[in-house]
Order: C-alpha cells, then structure tokens, then sequence
C-alpha cells in the first residue's frame, strides 16, 4: 500500500470509554448509596449517543452537547434520576478525561516517526485535545467531524479529511474498530484497517466484532498495525 497518512477513528479505537465510564458510575453510585451492573447503563448511554450524532449534516450542537443530552435520558431510563446535577456533570466530564487503550500511545509515536497521524472523529475538537494531553498522545492533526459540519458515515466527511490533509484517499490508511466507519471510508476510496476491541462494550462484546474481510489489513492490536507500518 502507497500510504502518506494514517487516520484513526478515536471514541473507540483509541479510547477505553467504556472502562472510564464503569469507573465513574461506580464512584458516583456509591457516593449515593447506590449498586447496580453498571455495564448495561454504560452501554445505554454510549448507544443513545451515537444515535444522536452519527449522520448529522450541519447540526447546533455536536458531541458533548448529545452526551449531556442522553446521559438524562440513560439515567431516567434506568430509574436514577435522584443523581444530582453534580452528579450528572461528573459522569458528563469523565468523556473529557478517558484513558487510552495500553497498547495505542507508544505504537503511535512509533508510527507517527514514519508517517502523519491524523485524529479523524466524531468527537469535538475540545475532548480530544483533552485526552491526547492526558495520555500523552501527539497527533500531527485533529480533524473532527465538529469542524467540517458533516458526520460519519457522510462521504463529504471523509472526502473532506483527505482533501485538507492535501491526499488523495487511496493514500489514507483509515484504522478504526467498527466495520461502519471503514466500510465508508472505502467506499470513497480509503485504505483501510480494521483494529480488534474485544473488550470495548465490556463483558457485553462489540455490536460488530467480525472485520469486513474487505478490509485491507486485521489486526488484534496496535503493536500488530505498528509492526505493519514500520515494515512497509
């Protein structure tokens, strides 16, 4: 593969969301006396989200407008709606403050010696600015759906990212953990990566844990795609 640029879906594939978020409700609920299985409430709430942003075209608002949003509806669904407003802006600020996966920032900075790294997202600008500081991550760009005004899995979205970074998309490996986000890379003409995150929904599983065999590279990490990009 001929490959000027890497860009990486960051919400999942690059983030432990689900583990930062058990880690809050866990914390929060016995701050009130509360124990549940926080998982299937993690996972409500990271569903109502998506639902709320992906395909967006031109929207008020953008991501941390819908976790603020949802997380209401995900509380009020699962009876806790006595949680205060401290409460909620804790669990609505631990998406700030999530901690990468273990594998991700040294195979970053090892790649990102060879090629560009991109944080391509539908995340705002402002949260991964905060986890990249957190994490010790450097991206040479942050390219979010927020800037563009057009969501994933939009073509212009992606058709966008490839034009500001001055490529044409067959030179862009785009890495995620989600077959909807590379299948629509693809189709506009990106190489794609498909990164395993078996533990990503937590006992749960991914909604979509088979790769697209059309995915011109599987791997079960990203020591796996470092080692495969080095090589190239």
């Amino acid at each position: 593969m001929d490959i000027q640029a890497l860009t990486f879906d960051t919400g999942d594939t690059v983030l432990d969301w689900h583990g930062g978020l058990i880690t809050a409700f866990e914390r929060i609920g016995a701050r009130n006396g509360v124990y549940r299985e926080w998982h299937s409430l993690a996972n409500d709430w990271r569903r109502r989200t998506m639902k709320g942003i992906v395909g967006q075209r031109l929207p008020d608002f953008h991501m941390d407008d819908v976790h603020r949003r949802t997380l209401d509806e995900t509380l009020a669904h699962f009876g806790l709606g006595s949680f205060s407003e401290d409460d909620r802006l804790e669990l609505w600020r631990t998406w700030h403050r999530l901690d990468a996966w273990p594998d991700f920032p040294v195979a970053l900075a090892a790649i990102r010696e060879r090629l560009p790294v991109v944080s391509f997202t539908m995340l705002p600008t402002s949260l991964i600015v905060d986890v990249s500081r957190r994490n010790g991550i450097t991206w040479d760009a942050i390219v979010s759906c927020e800037m563009i005004g057009v969501y994933k899995p939009h073509p212009e979205a992606y058709q966008t990212a490839a034009r500001w970074l001055n490529l044409a998309p067959a030179q862009i490996l785009m890495v995620a953990c989600h077959n909807f986000d590379l299948d629509a890379a693809r189709q506009v003409g990106f190489k794609t990566a498909f990164v395993k995150r078996p533990h990503e929904w937590g006992p749960e599983g991914p909604p979509d844990p088979v790769p697209n065999p059309a995915c011109d590279l599987i791997v079960d990490g990203f020591d796996a795609l470092r080692a495969h990009v080095l090589a190239g």
